[in-house]
């Protein structure tokens, strides 16, 4: 008797799915002096096309930004290239463990910090409720710890301009 109540509970065990994995963040005006006020909140969830990412924001500038997954996970304001100082310059490049040194989007063969662009078109309160699909990410669990970038421009997803065109870093929240 106790030996097919364990093998119940076994197969019960077996038939609940897993847990999908997730991550969330406060995304924060990327300023001189740090992060910011709050412009609102993202989760990025497993999915079975890839990672979903349920974004909540408000005060967005009209238009299209380019969205991306840097390889830090801070939003300080460092020193470029050029030794000017970049707002939440300190969350690094683009996230790109697999080292492909290109920007090709969310569905290409470049690197994995590529996402889908968000648009806003309400111009008076810069609302996005929007759920995008990032099919290449499978390993949600992977991007903790790093920063979710919204840049002031859009994105081209290839490498001209540079980087996509995305320009300035808008606002800035570490992974967790």
């Amino acid at each position: 008797m106790f030996r097919m109540i364990l093998m119940s509970v076994a197969v019960s065990a077996l038939a609940v799915p897993a847990l999908a994995a997730s991550v969330r963040t406060e995304l924060l005006l990327a300023t001189p002096n740090g992060p910011g006020r709050s412009i609102g909140s993202v989760v990025i969830a497993s999915g079975a096309k890839g990672a979903v990412i349920k974004l909540k924001l408000h005060d967005v500038p009209a238009g299209e930004h380019g969205l991306h997954l840097h390889e830090n996970g801070t939003c300080m304001p460092a020193a470029g290239p050029d030794g000017k100082m970049v707002l939440a310059g300190a969350a690094g490049g683009h996230w790109d463990p697999g080292q492909s040194g290109h920007h090709m989007g969310p569905a290409g063969e470049g690197h994995l910090g590529d996402l889908p662009r968000i648009v806003v078109v309400d111009k008076e309160k810069g609302i996005v409720r929007e759920t995008l699909l990032a099919p290449r990410l499978t390993d949600v669990a992977a991007l903790k710890g790093h920063v979710l970038m919204v840049h002031a421009g859009g994105d081209s997803y290839s490498d001209t301009p540079p980087l996509g065109g995305g320009g300035a870093r808008l606002a800035c929240g570490v992974l967790k």
